[in-house]
């Protein structure tokens, strides 16, 4: 019943794309936590990064390129040289089930599935990968769908004090997390310095060239 659903569902959403090509909101669940009540005259960052992080470097370049136009837009200005506040950002993308897909789905059911996270590229870019494994006699699920986390972390400088932490999190068909993550950073970053208490909804729209490139089928999260 539900990979019956799942087509119409499917034929709907790229007719909608197809024929008006406007958008593709991508709704996150974001939670943050701050200590700012505002910005001061010069708020400059630079990038930290974990020891994980440094040895994945051109990943985690991209990752920081992804979360650098979000914090240009809430006032943060990037000075290596002079920075005020010390900013980590992360990005993780697994394949996950898809809530339409029929969990029986496949020749059979045999021993050795499970799941896992780790180190990879599992998307393009990422220093990041998880994902499901499964045994003999029971097929990987049909239908594409990706989970996906973004994080900052600021810090103030030199005491190293935690001064704001945002989480965003999405799931759904979307395939190119390059499109995707973006606009996830954007979301995470929503009300800073003073966010609202709480877990909330934050939907933005990506612009036509992202909404087809995320919308693009893949048999693979990148």
């Amino acid at each position: 019943m539900r990979r019956a659903l799942y087509a119409p569902f499917l034929i709907a959403t790229s007719l909608a794309l197809a024929g008006c090509a406007t958008s593709w909101t991508v709704d996150s669940q974001v939670r943050s936590f701050s200590q700012l009540g505002a910005l001061p005259a010069e708020p400059t960052y630079r990038f930290d990064r974990l020891p994980s992080q440094q040895a994945h470097g051109a990943a985690q370049d991209e990752v920081e390129a992804m979360a650098g136009p979000a914090l240009a837009a809430v006032g943060l200005r990037r000075d290596d040289a002079h920075p005020r506040y010390a900013v980590q950002v992360t990005a993780r993308v697994a394949p996950e089930l898809s809530p339409w897909a029929d969990p029986w789905w496949g020749p059979g059911w045999g021993p050795g599935w499970g799941g896992g996270l780790g180190y990879g590229r599992g998307w393009r870019g990422s220093a990041w990968y998880g994902g499901w494994g499964w045994g003999p006699g029971f097929g990987p699920p049909p239908d594409p769908w990706y989970g996906r986390e973004v994080s900052v972390v600021m810090r103030e400088l030199p005491s190293n004090q935690v001064v704001y932490e945002t989480r965003a999190r999405n799931d759904g068909p979307y395939s190119d997390s390059r499109a995707v993550l973006p606009v996830m950073f954007q979301a995470a970053l929503q009300g800073f310095p003073t966010p609202p208490q709480g877990e909330r909804r934050v939907d933005i729209a990506l612009p036509p060239k992202g909404a087809q490139a995320a919308a693009a089928p893949a048999s693979a999260p990148r």
